[in-house]
């Protein structure tokens, strides 16, 4: 998390001398008073990105007032799995989404849930499906599970765990999130944000859970809607 040191004199007090890194008290300069460092801390948001290619799962911080989707959401998790995920233009940072005021489903949380937004420019997937458990029974939809794969544009998912085997291409780590360009306009996030991007992502066994999914345009092949027993 970022920091940064706003010093200023100790009125009525002894002053002591500033310290620099690791603790290391700094010189004193000849004839000018010693300073109290006064540490600020600023809003931040920090994604915890594995190195490596297989990605178990990520985890974040948010910056205050940080939003991802621009809706309330109903604050029920879905379930999203594909066997395989192809994209080009990724981008991934923190966020933050509200409930409808007063949603029976916001419980302690005040209505907020802490999200990774992912947005991916063109997004192509194989044999797509969602789930949410409606209470004793799932609304289960199917897609993409014959030779034409589901295909989306500015696919963008509000995500509270992701895991599956993951590669990236020239991918970018540490980005302010207000200066991402490689998943387009609806791949920018809030400033201050810790984020990544990389020009192409592939991720095999994908499943997420997720609170919000948007899209410019969703197109899902072979199509089916159904109430079932049990989830992806």
């Amino acid at each position: 998390m970022a920091s940064s040191s706003d010093a200023t004199p100790s009125a009525g007090n002894t002053p002591e001398p500033e310290t620099g890194p690791e603790g290391v008290s700094a010189p004193e300069t000849a004839g000018a008073p010693t300073r109290r460092g006064r540490v600020r801390l600023r809003r931040a948001a920090v994604l915890a990105v594995p190195a490596a290619a297989v990605t178990a799962g990520l985890a974040i911080l948010t910056a205050h007032g940080a939003l991802g989707v621009q809706f309330a959401i109903s604050g029920m998790p879905f379930t999203v799995t594909a066997t395989e995920l192809d994209g080009t233009g990724f981008a991934q940072f923190g966020g933050l989404d509200n409930m409808a005021e007063g949603s029976p489903n916001a419980g302690d949380t005040g209505g907020q849930v802490l999200v990774v937004t992912s947005v991916i420019k063109e997004a192509k997937l194989t044999k797509l499906c969602q789930s949410v458990d409606l209470g004793g029974t799932n609304l289960l939809i199917t897609a993409g599970e014959g030779d034409t794969r589901v295909s989306a544009s500015d696919l963008t998912t509000d995500s509270t765990f992701l895991s599956g085997d993951a590669s990236f291409n020239n991918i970018e780590i540490g980005n302010d999130a207000s200066t991402l360009d490689k998943a387009g306009p609806k791949g920018r996030g809030p400033i201050g944000v810790f984020s990544q991007q990389a020009d192409t992502v592939h991720i095999k066994n994908l499943r997420q859970t997720n609170y919000a999914t948007t899209a410019a345009v969703f197109k899902l092949p072979g199509l089916k809607l159904r109430f079932s027993g049990s989830g992806c």
